[in-house]
């Protein structure tokens, strides 16, 4: 009887430390998700989303919304950051400069739909993003154009994808951001980019990389496959190597 409570007891120090060893080679991401201006409905809908995507593909989920984690310390045990539907003012200098630095070190950022609707007042942040938020119209249908078929973003979307959701305008696009899909403004109503309309892009930034969608604003977005199948491809990318 002993030498078996002895077996089972080794058994579960081995399981135990299989485990966290496992955790451990796991790339842990963080989703950030303050709001001090619009607060999206939908933040709690697309956290679950991507824990059951980390869940499904190797990488481990925390959340928070105190941007007092920005600090190097804390950012440097994650592989990437997730700015989902982040609104307004949200750091002060020591966040800015943790975020830069975390950047300049090599690991990734991936903002979703209203990542773009935030620190207005510091550019470095809309570059790092690749464009800010101007308005939008009525949420709606749209035809949306694949312009990059090759990236793993885009893969199994069609050409043209018809997609409803709250269509972002933009009022700045950075010029090295490289495009994956773009609105069809004949398609809807509301439209104030023009023929050139980004919605999702992706590029890499000062030492980092960055993938941008401007979808994810309803619920259903986060059960929609394809759109899924799109948030991991950036969170992929944005992971990297790390």
């Amino acid at each position: 009887m002993k030498k078996i409570a002895t077996a089972v007891l080794t058994l579960l120090i081995i399981s135990t430390a299989f485990t966290a060893a496992h955790h451990k080679s796991q790339p842990r991401i963080l989703i950030f998700s303050k709001t001090n201006g619009y607060h999206h409905a939908s933040i709690a809908t697309g956290i679950e989303a991507i824990k059951k995507l980390g869940a499904e593909n190797g990488f481990l989920v925390d959340t928070t919304t105190d941007s007092l984690q920005f600090r190097k310390k804390t950012l440097k045990k994650y592989a990437a950051l997730i700015f989902l539907d982040p609104t307004g003012k949200v750091f002060g200098p020591d966040e800015e400069k943790a975020l830069q630095d975390y950047i300049h070190a090599g690991h990734g950022f991936v903002g979703i739909h209203a990542a773009a609707d935030c620190e207005y007042n510091w550019q470095w942040y809309g570059d790092l993003v690749g464009g800010y938020f101007k308005s939008h119209p009525k949420q709606q249908e749209a035809k949306v154009a694949v312009v990059d078929k090759d990236n793993p973003a885009t893969q199994g979307i069609p050409d043209p994808w018809t997609h409803f959701d709250e269509l972002y305008n933009y009022k700045y696009y950075n010029p090295g951001i490289k495009v994956l899909l773009k609105l069809d403004e004949t398609s809807y109503t509301g439209g104030a980019n023009g023929d050139n309309h980004p919605i999702a892009w992706y590029h890499e930034f000062e030492g980092g990389r960055s993938f941008y969608t401007g979808f994810g604003h309803t619920d259903a977005s986060w059960a929609d496959p394809l759109f899924l199948h799109h948030v991991l491809a950036g969170i992929q990318y944005a992971i990297g190597k790390n």
